[in-house]
């Protein structure tokens, strides 16, 4: 039995995906989860062996859930369901340690192989976006995206996402249980990093980098 977590910010496609997958015998939903904090709280109870991941998520981005997880549960296998097919989306998720690439304009039976591959262990990049892979493999990727743009910590890139979804200060502190001294410290060594100087700036940066959508 391949046991799978859900993790997208649209409940439809959460529910889509359920019943989609528990038509087959070989495979289970253990948990679904709305962003990817939510994700890393539940992994270790949920214990599953593949993680669909969405990208583009409120509190938690897919990119940085999948670093997380890869670092934390190396066991766990996250395949990427996303509806972005631009390459920077596509290096950053397989450099943050995801094992497949999906677009959710795949259809349903590309969506079962996927998971079933990836639990065995595979690479696996949908049709969709192969010329987009082969392209970067061929090209060896320039230099900006190999490497971050910017240096930003994983603390740094929460504090992040979260000021440019709208969060003052205390709501930050509190979401990531820290003070609100500190939340300052890292709001100025990232404007500082990026030569920013609004909250605009930032917000600009986070949807370029995907960090939010434009719909946060």
């Amino acid at each position: 039995m391949i046991k799978v977590m859900v993790v997208d910010d649209h409940s439809i496609v959460r529910e889509g995906v359920r019943i989609l997958l528990e038509q087959f015998p070989d495979l289970t939903v253990v948990a679904e989860a709305d962003n990817g904090r939510k994700a890393l709280e539940l992994v270790a109870d949920a214990a599953p062996h593949v993680v669909l991941m969405d990208l583009s998520m409120p509190g938690m981005n897919g990119i940085d859930a999948t670093q997380r997880l890869s670092a934390g549960y190396p066991e766990v296998r996250v395949l990427i369901l996303s509806m972005h097919k631009d390459k920077r989306f596509v290096s950053q998720a397989f450099r943050a340690g995801a094992r497949g690439y999906l677009l959710k304009e795949c259809a349903s039976a590309e969506l079962v192989q996927a998971v079933r591959r990836v639990a065995a262990g595979e690479m696996y990049v949908c049709h969709g976006i192969i010329g987009v892979v082969m392209e970067d493999y061929v090209t060896r990727l320039p230099e900006s995206l190999m490497q971050p743009e910017i240096p930003l910590t994983p603390r740094e890139r929460e504090v992040l996402q979260l000021i440019a979804e709208g969060s003052n200060a205390k709501n930050v502190a509190y979401l990531l249980n820290i003070n609100v001294k500190t939340v300052d410290t890292h709001r100025q060594q990232i404007m500082k990093k990026l030569k920013m100087r609004s909250v605009a700036e930032l917000t600009k940066y986070a949807i370029r980098e995907g960090l939010i959508s434009m719909e946060s």
